[in-house]
């Protein structure tokens, strides 16, 4: 399973990329592997600043859908648009060309509450 060191990741399996003020996120190599061939992302919060926890969209796959929810508050300022045609990138490389959203973050303290990569790999055991 791969777990970069450079991200943070939360308990519902998100990961966030911080690069400045704005951050990247999408689903963990774990998630993306449970959920199976995903068919369809859906963002539909695209310029809505949302807090954290709070759901920014959902992820389809073959046979079940998943919310994703924000790991840190902030403002969504882009959706991965490659990921509407399409959205197996999210399977086969879930930390690069599969990333989900680009948001301004309000408070990147908030990151302090997130697992770094051990203790995520302790989560998932």
């Amino acid at each position: 399973m791969n777990i970069p060191t450079n991200l943070k990741y939360t308990k519902d399996h998100e990961w966030i990329r911080l690069e400045g003020d704005n951050a990247y996120i999408g689903i963990t190599d774990y998630a993306q592997h449970e959920l199976g061939d995903i068919v369809f992302v859906d963002v539909d919060t695209l310029d809505e600043t949302l807090e954290a926890e709070e759901t920014f969209g959902t992820i389809e796959a073959v046979k079940t859908s998943s919310e994703m929810f924000m790991p840190v508050g902030g403002k969504v300022i882009e959706f991965n648009e490659e990921l509407a045609d399409a959205p197996e990138k999210v399977n086969s490389d879930p930390y690069g060309e599969g990333w989900i959203i680009k948001v301004e973050v309000t408070n990147a303290a908030e990151m302090d509450n997130l697992l770094d990569a051990e203790g995520y790999k302790a989560l998932i055991g």
